[in-house]
């Protein structure tokens, strides 16, 4: 997938790939204003608003991986180098400082 590919667009909703690693909202407003918001995992079949529209349901079927903006409900596909199934948003980047603390050994109790 090229970088800026965009996937198929929904009548009522904008969908974009997700980066690798990626947990913000990357879309811009109006004003070039980054959003933001917390990328979820989004259950669009629990979803009131979303089963009396069903496009996401008609595009994706049943359990389709998908994350939603928690501000402007901007759809995100998992991206193909995305890894799955760790964490609802990724399984976050790797320290850039390379430093592992090793766990305390415990403590002697005084008598």
């Amino acid at each position: 997938m090229p970088e800026h590919a965009e996937p198929a667009q929904l009548p009522k909703h904008k969908v974009k790939y997700k980066q690798q690693y990626q947990r913000a909202c990357n879309e811009k407003d109006e004003k070039g204003k980054l959003c933001g918001g917390h990328l979820k995992r989004w259950f669009y079949t629990a979803d009131v608003i979303e089963v009396a529209c069903g496009d996401v349901r008609q595009a994706y079927g049943e359990n389709g991986e998908l994350y939603r903006c928690e501000h402007c409900k901007t759809l995100y596909l998992p991206g193909e180098d995305e890894p799955r199934g760790k964490n609802v948003a990724g399984v976050g980047k790797p320290s850039i400082f390379g430093v592992t603390v090793e766990p305390k050994a415990p403590a002697a109790k005084p008598s």
